[in-house]
């Protein structure tokens, strides 16, 4: 294989074999092929694009660059683009793991604005998010469902040819996103998978247009390796449920398993449907059922403690104490007030984003420390009328509490307040099988 001429055939709008990217991509993840030509592959597919078949190729690839898992019986994964306040990971894999099938999930620490699912994990004390192979199959034998941090068995061309692109500013490229994410699910090793596609500010999908183009290429990729998949295109102005941050998501996330209240307020209503809407697709898939009836079974075992269940027993085998998470200190907090009444327009998720990281919340760069207390916790959503003075948000932090006027400041400016009621809008934008 000489790369110079993949990378000319690339480049001028050509179609690679199925051949040619395995061989590539082996290449370089033996070491074989230099970081300076692939980010000129990397750049070419951006500019460029892949058909079908060749994204499907690169999937394979990748996939195949390390371990391949698989599970007896029933099994199924969700899996996020992310978003701000998306917990829903937390409640949707135990509730889905209560209704018969295995749940094998890896999931990431989170970069930037967005959390991550193991960070918040991590919140709870003594959790182990980074098993080994053998203890993640383990743990999803025993209590069918777990969580864990992907482990450098698993897709290893894919993590190394992240790294690459998120330094040569090729990563918005829906080929190469598709084989990132795609790569690690199939390897993970579940028969069913469900996507949730964030759309919106909130997001790395901003347009309708781009996030159903993923979720379309997601379905068919998925269907392609032979799994059962769907997606589902989801609307991320605004912040999921209320609260944003990693000790805060989980509080949240176990208050929705329980079925409980939140605090004063009803349980976040965004959080449980679009919780039971994708735990549902995942168990009328996996289990060959219609919808309705697997959406039956999700609001009873939330109801029933049964999900909840699932989760304390997941958290248990991975070394976390809830006792000791509930008696946690939750840091110092600052209440937001609404400077004029008037009526919650909108809820900014990329300012309460903010807010959140600039108290701790999230790290800038891999390996930097984060708050697990730190972040926001919402009083009002999008339609409710306010007063002046009236509360709006509460802002946390342990280890910055020094920065909570600023990021009062900035949860004033992210929630927008109007003379008139705002309009609805729906929560699903697109549904994909």
């Amino acid at each position: 294989m000489i790369v110079k001429l993949l990378l000319d055939r690339k480049r001028e709008g050509g179609e690679l074999s199925p051949d040619d990217i395995r061989a590539l991509i082996d290449a370089y993840t033996r070491g074989e092929v230099p970081d300076y030509q692939m980010a000129a592959f990397a750049m070419a597919v951006c500019c460029k694009g892949m058909s079908a078949a060749e994204t499907h190729a690169l999937t394979d690839a990748m996939q195949h660059s390390g371990a391949c898992l698989s599970w007896p019986g029933l099994s199924a994964d969700k899996h996020s683009t992310g978003g701000i306040g998306d917990k829903l990971s937390l409640v949707i894999q135990p509730l889905a793991a209560s209704c018969g099938i295995s749940v094998p999930s890896l999931a990431g620490r989170g970069l930037g604005l967005t959390g991550g699912t193991v960070d918040k994990l991590e919140s709870i004390p003594g959790y182990n998010a980074g098993l080994s192979l053998e203890d993640f199959k383990r743990v999803v034998a025993e209590c069918g469902v777990s969580i864990a941090a992907q482990t450098a068995e698993i897709a290893p061309a894919d993590k190394k040819l992240y790294a690459l692109r998120d330094v040569t500013g090729t990563v918005p490229s829906i080929p190469l996103i598709v084989g990132s994410i795609l790569s690690k699910k199939l390897a993970e090793g579940a028969g069913t998978l469900v996507f949730d596609v964030k759309c919106g500010g909130g997001a790395f999908m901003k347009t309708r247009a781009d996030a159903c183009a993923l979720a379309r290429a997601l379905v068919d990729g998925a269907k392609a390796a032979g799994r059962k998949a769907a997606a589902l295109v989801t609307a991320m102005d605004e912040p999921l449920g209320w609260a944003v941050g990693n000790a805060l998501e989980i509080e949240e996330a176990i208050q929705v398993l329980r079925g409980g209240a939140c605090g004063d307020r009803a349980l976040p209503c965004d959080v449980v449907e679009l919780s039971v809407e994708l735990a549902a697709l995942m168990v009328s898939l996996a289990k060959g059922v219609e919808l309705d009836a697997a959406r039956a079974e999700c609001r009873a075992n939330l109801a029933n403690g049964a999900a909840y269940g699932r989760f304390a027993e997941m958290v248990k085998l991975h070394g976390g104490d809830l006792d000791a998470f509930a008696s946690r200190s939750r840091g110092e907090r600052r209440v937001v007030v609404a400077p004029r009444s008037g009526y919650v327009a909108k809820v900014g998720a990329e300012g309460i984003a903010q807010a959140a990281f600039d108290l701790g919340a999230g790290r800038a760069k891999a390996g930097d420390a984060i708050d697990f207390a730190a972040g926001v916790v919402l009083a009002v959503a999008r339609g409710d009328r306010v007063e002046a003075g009236q509360p709006i948000a509460e802002v946390v932090a342990a280890d910055n509490p020094g920065k909570l006027p600023h990021a009062e400041e900035l949860v004033k400016n992210a929630i927008a307040l109007a003379d008139e009621p705002p309009e609805e809008y729906p929560l699903v934008l697109e549904r994909m099988q």
